[in-house]
């Protein structure tokens, strides 16, 4: 070995370990991909960190990154894999069994994840295994094909190194790139299989039944002010804020959906997606908020909901004296408790099938999920839901009540500023001042308007079809030169006014005015 080649060698084993690394993982996404989605060892490493990693972290991630928290994570494992992987090929190059033993600890780790999904079966452990088996195979190959691997002849050093240099080169460029081009594609072919097995074309041929409760295809006079910059009484379906814990969308097949019904019932329940839809469908309004959203924040928004009574389907079951909790869970293991007394009480709780006139969308929870008017969507509207049971808030714990959040939370009376932007610049004058407010099942009475700190000014509100949606309103200023604070505040349906004290989301909801600075010239 010449001392170039011993200095390039480290650098050769990185190179090495991140091939291997991308043989491991497009091997394993294409074994996944012949099976269930959740067992690739990407997906099930990912989602065993998202229910590993401290509330802060959780809250945090939600936060700042909102609907890009889970790319955000791939990234982040992508990078800390590919730092492992060509670590790994550095130990290689000093000792094969060095190599091969960090690989068996990733296999350890991807093993474990796999088993921690739901419905984890041993199919599921395969992809890691063949995974593992071909990363194996790429490190030894591509430590045994690094220039100076192998040992001269004694009699013939000089000669063997100078003839050996290029056939090394040759070689290990050889291997790489036949490793390189097997993690391409083994991931694309992976990728391409798994949309073939997604549920697009289901969604796209399914036909909705007409509702038994239908809407006006017409929204009532006044219900939107049309004003620019101001959100709109409908959320697009592509518009719709989305926050959950599946870093991969579920993909459920409705030929193979059913609903279990069990627990602290007189009668155990089994509903398929076929007689779901064969059940009397409602058409409501209805707006849905996350726990996370902040004051002045996104994540809210309104949509027409389509689904059969949630409350109709829990009669049927007859639930046992005590039972005060319905613990929902999602096909990829997410829990969720609603009060029973909340669904039960005569407000529109759905399992819905269909969103602004169309299927539900895969990522909001094709083809049921739960919409429960007044609750914040954490203890109110599990995705891709496929269980149900009744029980009490002391015996069991859902997902997020388990991480520090209110068990019980009712959506608070807030709202927000759309218009005008905070920061923005506008000459003086007359200019409107809109928002949005909810209160979801107490509705919005009033909104008030105050520029800094001035005398609260009552504000115009626009028409709703219920009391489960949001409301516009606006209110026209006339503006004046400076830098000025605009302040607002709703009252709902009961003659509650929000809060001025400022709180954070965690455990229950945020709280505080929403405000917006703007400057007049």
């Amino acid at each position: 070995m010449t001392p170039g080649t011993d200095r390039a060698r480290p650098l050769y084993g990185a190179l090495a370990g991140l091939l291997t690394g991308a043989v491991a993982v497009g091997v394993g996404q294409l074994v996944a991909s012949l099976g269930a989605q959740n067992s690739s060892p990407l997906v099930a490493v990912g989602d065993a960190s998202i229910g590993l990693a401290p509330a802060p972290v959780k809250n945090f991630a939600i936060s700042e990154f909102g609907s890009h928290d889970k790319t955000v994570l791939l990234i982040g494992i992508g990078v800390v894999l590919a730092i492992c992987a060509a670590v790994i090929g550095i130990l290689g190059t000093r000792r094969l069994a060095y190599g091969l033993a960090g690989l068996g600890v990733f296999a350890a780790i991807g093993l474990a994840a796999a088993g921690t999904r739901p419905g984890a079966n041993a199919g599921y452990y395969a992809p890691t295994l063949v995974a593992a088996a071909a990363g194996a195979l790429t490190l030894i190959l591509l430590l045994r094909a690094i220039p100076g691997s192998q040992a001269p002849p004694r009699h013939e050093q000089p000669a063997w190194a100078a003839r050996a240099a290029d056939q090394d080169r040759r070689r290990f460029l050889v291997t790489s790139v036949a490793a390189a081009g097997t993690a391409v594609v083994a991931g694309l072919a992976g990728r391409v299989l798994a949309e073939r097995g997604a549920v697009t074309q289901a969604r796209a041929a399914l036909r909705l039944p007409h509702p038994v409760q239908m809407l006006d295809d017409s929204l009532p006079a006044g219900a939107d002010f049309h004003i620019p910059g101001l959100s709109p009484f409908v959320t697009s379906n592509a518009s719709f804020y989305r926050v959950d814990t599946a870093l991969i969308l579920p993909q459920v097949a409705p030929d193979s959906w059913t609903l279990r019904i069990h627990g602290m019932v007189e009668r155990e329940i089994e509903v398929n997606f076929g007689e779901l839809l064969r059940r009397p469908l409602i058409e409501t309004f209805v707006t849905l908020t996350c726990v996370s959203d902040p004051v002045e924040g996104p994540y809210v928004g309104n949509a027409r909901w389509l689904g059969a009574s949630l409350a109709s389907l829990i009669r049927e079951a007859r639930p046992r004296a005590g039972a005060d909790q319905i613990l929902s869970t999602s096909t990829d293991g997410f829990t969720c408790g609603t009060p029973v007394q909340t669904v039960l009480d005569g407000r529109d709780a759905l399992l819905a099938v269909a969103m602004n006139g169309l299927p539900l969308p895969v990522e909001h929870g094709f083809p049921a999920r739960m919409v429960v008017p007044g609750l914040y969507g954490y203890v109110s509207a599990t995705k891709w839901v496929t269980d149900i049971k009744l029980t009490t808030f002391a015996a069991e714990t859902a997902y997020w009540a388990q991480r520090g959040w209110a068990p019980q939370a009712v959506i608070k009376t807030e709202g927000r500023i759309d218009v005008p932007v905070s920061g923005a610049t506008k000459r003086a004058g007359r200019i409107p001042v809109a928002g949005v407010a909810w209160a979801q099942h107490r509705g919005i009475d009033a909104v008030h308007v105050r520029v800094d700190h001035g005398p609260w000014n009552q504000a115009t509100l626009a028409a709703v079809p219920g009391i489960d949606t949001w409301r516009q309103w606006r209110w026209y200023w006339n503006a004046t030169p400076g830098t000025h604070l605009i302040e607002a505040r709703a009252t709902d349906g009961t003659g509650h006014t929000q809060t001025s004290f400022a709180a954070p989301p965690e455990p229950n909801g945020a709280s505080g005015y929403p405000s917006i600075q703007v400057t007049i010239t």
